[in-house]
């Protein structure tokens, strides 16, 4: 009988989000992430549509990371009759936890508000999926070590290895009938201010490499300089200077680089904000974890102690009404919701303002609308005029350029039967293909979503 492997390109795919990707073998099947789909209407839209495979078959879920694009659609797996175990190295199945309550809390928030204020098409708005649901997804996760193979079934076992781009984030070594199967998840940055550098794969029959910035270098940007410079900018205007950021890694590298500033009197000490109890929660993370991050105790108390950290919504009004120049760094990071959307509602009509955006920013966000130059931006059913400065700031995005993607293909000691290239813009996949072929001599193909791949072993 033939042995084969089925790979179904459920995410992720000629796009940069949704991650999922389904393996089929005689022994077991393995979801490798479960990410929702950001962006662009079209492809949230599909959020809301049941995979095209028996759910119910799925085995284990295996997550690379924590972020939303690779776990926010466990609760809708669940619904649709997962009841397999949800495996992870034990940060990220915190930061998991933190982010699927916190968006169902969303989710639950902003159908009543759609509901109460009637700007929805829909009779009545139903949330993505409630908090009860992802109590429900949250009890199936289990921790597992990375560095080390752990065994599935009796030709299959995996093994989670560190990957930089955020605390507990790895990359996927699946061995399947002696055949190697690499999913490369987000794969983090060299010199990164608060993490170790990603370890790289020394064997791939078959690569499954993210390619975000697969046609880009990150520019050398003198982050405390640029950053020195926009708060001076901001005391001088009188302004107030709104960093939307993920709530996982760029916020603590921002309170990092702020209190790092200070404490060398590069810049005064100007109030900081950080409104984001998703951001908070992480925090904890990091406090939790020592060993799968570069900070020291000391540095870690004391860039929490130099800012404010906001509890409640009334205190975010505060925060608002205060007439002091500070610094406001809230949740998102692609301006797609949470708290930054109150303030920037309130305050982005003014010239004082400056939005400074320090991460990528999909197709379809609001967050790339204002990289853009729009003139005026959607919030809850209403337009605003962008009268504020909006600055962007590369160098702190936690995915590796090109530059570094091929580094980190480049430990691998054979020639991969096959390389596929997700996690990508169509134009971006192409560039970073002809690149790989450039470099490596190796065939890359790109895969389509909804794509089923049938490889023999």
């Amino acid at each position: 009988m033939e042995a084969f492997v089925r790979v179904n390109f459920l995410g992720a795919s000629g796009v940069v989000t949704g991650s999922k990707f389904l393996i089929e073998t005689s022994e077991k099947n393995i979801l490798i992430d479960c990410g929702m789909f950001q962006g662009l209407k079209e492809l949230r839209e599909l959020n809301w549509v049941n995979l095209p495979v028996d759910v119910e078959n799925i085995d284990v879920v295996l997550l690379t990371h924590g972020h939303l694009d690779h776990v926010g659609y466990l609760p809708r797996l669940q619904k649709q009759g997962f009841q397999g175990r949800i495996i992870g190295t034990a940060p990220t199945l915190a930061i998991a936890e933190i982010i699927l309550k916190d968006s169902a809390k969303i989710h639950e928030e902003e159908a009543e508000k759609a509901n109460k204020e009637k700007y929805t098409k829909h009779h009545p708005a139903l949330p993505f999926y409630t908090a009860r649901e992802a109590e429900k997804t949250i009890k199936m996760f289990q921790v597992e070590m990375h560095d080390k193979w752990i065994k599935l079934s009796e030709n299959i076992s995996y093994r989670f290895q560190y990957n930089g781009h955020i605390i507990g984030a790895t990359f996927i070594e699946l061995d399947i009938s002696g055949k190697r199967f690499v999913f490369s998840g987000d794969i983090g940055r060299t010199n990164d201010y608060l993490l170790d550098d990603p370890k790289r794969p020394e064997w791939a029959d078959f690569l499954f490499v993210e390619s975000t910035y697969g046609n880009k270098q990150h520019p050398e940007e003198d982050v405390e300089t640029m950053l020195s410079n926009l708060i001076k900018e901001t005391i001088h205007k009188k302004g107030n200077l709104i960093i939307p950021s993920f709530a996982v890694e760029r916020l603590q590298t921002l309170m990092y680089i702020l209190w790092k500033l200070y404490k060398v009197n590069r810049i005064p000490n100007i109030p900081i904000f950080i409104d984001s109890p998703m951001g908070n929660n992480v925090l904890d993370v990091f406090k939790n974890f020592p060993k799968w991050h570069k900070l020291s105790d000391a540095d870690y108390r004391a860039m929490c102690n130099h800012v404010n950290i906001i509890q409640s919504y009334k205190e975010t009004w505060e925060t608002i009404d205060d007439k002091r120049s500070k610094i406001v760094i809230a949740g998102s990071g692609m301006v797609t919701g949470g708290r930054v959307l109150t303030y920037l509602k309130q305050l982005i009509d003014e010239p004082s303002t400056t939005v400074l955006l320090v991460g990528y920013q999909a197709e379809g966000t609001r967050g790339r609308q204002l990289l853009e130059g729009v003139h005026e931006i959607k919030f809850f059913g209403k337009y605003y005029p962008v009268k504020a400065t909006v600055k962007l700031l590369e160098s702190l995005s936690a995915h590796a350029d090109q530059e570094d993607l091929l580094n980190w293909m480049s430990n691998i000691k054979n020639i991969p039967e096959k390389v596929y290239l997700i996690h990508g813009e169509p134009m971006v996949l192409d560039a970073f293909r002809v690149k790989i072929k450039d470099t490596f001599n190796w065939n890359a193909t790109i895969p389509k979503l909804s794509d089923v791949e049938k490889i023999m072993l």
